[in-house]
């Protein structure tokens, strides 16, 4: 996911030099090849965050394109006013790109997870909120971030758990991708990393059809309400808290239908991790790997066939 985010970002600044990357002093293998080939628009703002929206906000406003990058324990959390007050309140075309998402930094602890930006993000007025899965939905949303007008929040989770799809995909703001059919009873909707999860356990024996999320915001909600014609049942997967997150997002939409859909949320509970440790071991600690997130979609009344 990230080589395709590099590969995306070295295409458009070549494109267009209006295009610029800003970093708080960090990513220097992943920029390895923008610094190469287009040394002129990268800007290292040094570890000075909310300073470095500031500059993104002026270089906007001048007519460049900045693309704002840093791990999202950073980007967006540590600079949500600067987001809010000098990027949205202008709806200036800035584009932040929060790495690591979830708990990939784990061996670095609650200071470097971040389960929050989701919730944080999409409060924020005219904000776009993308969550791609693999690296075909990653070339997808940068290209959608750079034909959008307005600020763009883009959620890597740098696990890379595999593709979901088999090739290049394209989809418009609030679209969702379907990469699973069941019987159309059962709708799994999952965004970041959990899609892949999501797959694994249809492929392992759970009836169901398998949504991507890749845009939080917007949401289309005709498509929403198609599934729900269909479905009895909803489950949202996440690899962020519960509140604030998808899973809000798909109970407030559900809540205004006419049919009533059951929704089972699976995502971090209200709590930080109890320990440091590997990638997988806090997955499990928070009930997210397959094994786990199977026995919770057991538990709320939809087996594996």
């Amino acid at each position: 996911m990230r080589t395709a985010f590099s590969d995306a970002i070295v295409a458009a600044a070549e494109t267009d030099s209006r295009v610029l990357m800003l970093t708080g002093d960090h990513g220097y293998a992943l920029f390895d090849p923008f610094r190469k080939r287009c040394p002129a628009q990268y800007i290292n703002c040094g570890i000075a965050e909310q300073n470095m929206v500031g500059v993104a906000a002026g270089l906007a406003k001048a007519g460049f394109r900045p693309v704002v990058y840093g791990l999202a324990a950073f980007v967006p959390l540590r600079v949500l006013e600067q987001i809010k007050i000098d990027v949205c309140y202008e709806d200036l075309p800035v584009i932040f790109v929060g790495d690591g998402a979830g708990f990939v930094y784990s061996h670095l602890g609650t200071s470097h997870q971040s389960t929050e930006d989701i919730a944080c993000t999409r409060a924020l007025p005219g904000l776009t909120v993308l969550s791609p899965s693999d690296r075909y939905e990653v070339t997808a949303a940068m290209q959608l971030a750079f034909e959008s007008k307005g600020p763009v929040y883009l959620r890597l989770g740098k696990s890379d758990r595999g593709d979901v799809h088999t090739g290049p995909v394209s989809f418009a703001a609030g679209e969702l991708l379907q990469v699973r059919s069941g019987s159309g009873r059962v709708a799994v909707l999952a965004t970041g990393s959990m899609v892949r999860t999501a797959v694994d356990i249809v492929d392992g024996g759970l009836v169901a059809d398998v949504w991507s999320v890749p845009s939080i915001k917007p949401l289309d909600r005709g498509a929403l309400e198609a599934i729900c014609a269909e479905a009895e049942s909803l489950i949202v997967m996440e690899e962020h808290s519960v509140h604030g997150g998808l899973g809000s997002v798909i109970a407030e939409l559900v809540a205004g239908l006419s049919r009533p859909v059951r929704v089972c949320r699976i995502g971090v509970n209200d709590r930080f991790s109890r320990y440091c440790g590997t990638y997988d071991y806090l997955l499990r600690e928070h009930e997210l790997d397959a094994a786990s997130v199977a026995r919770r979609i057991a538990a709320f009344g939809v087996a594996a066939a």
